[in-house]
């Protein structure tokens, strides 16, 4: 049995090209509603609002799907800095500097509907 990380996003296309920026590979993407990638172990499902299934479709109270919020997943990488200037040359946002912390460095990507992806270096 596979596990998987959701995200809703705006724009399915937009969102595979940031997701091939951070080395995942499309794995199916049968319509503009829906896509499924695949780096290492990680599957990531993209749906868009109001498309793609189940996913996508307003909850009991009709509050529709959207993306952002805080809740993320996180991507190990050997040089924090590096891998900010070349998605920075990508045009791609980040939430703040680099934070330091115990147990390493980290900051927060987001991709283009606002879903927040965190790059960890550790120590």
């Amino acid at each position: 049995m596979e596990t998987s990380v959701r995200y809703i996003v705006n724009d399915t296309a937009a969102a595979i090209e940031f997701y091939d920026l951070l080395g995942f590979e499309v794995v199916a993407h049968p319509g503009p509603g829906f896509a499924m990638l695949q780096r290492d172990d990680l599957r990531l499902l993209l749906n868009t609002p109001g498309g793609g299934g189940g996913a996508g479709q307003p909850g009991a109270d009709g509050t529709p799907p959207a993306p952002g919020g805080w809740n993320r997943f996180q991507l190990s990488v050997n040089d924090i800095d590096a891998e900010m200037d070349r998605l920075t040359a990508h045009g791609v946002s980040f939430r703040s500097a680099v934070i330091e912390g115990q147990g390493g460095r980290q900051v927060l990507a987001d991709d283009p509907s606002g879903n927040p992806v965190e790059l960890f270096q550790s120590r």
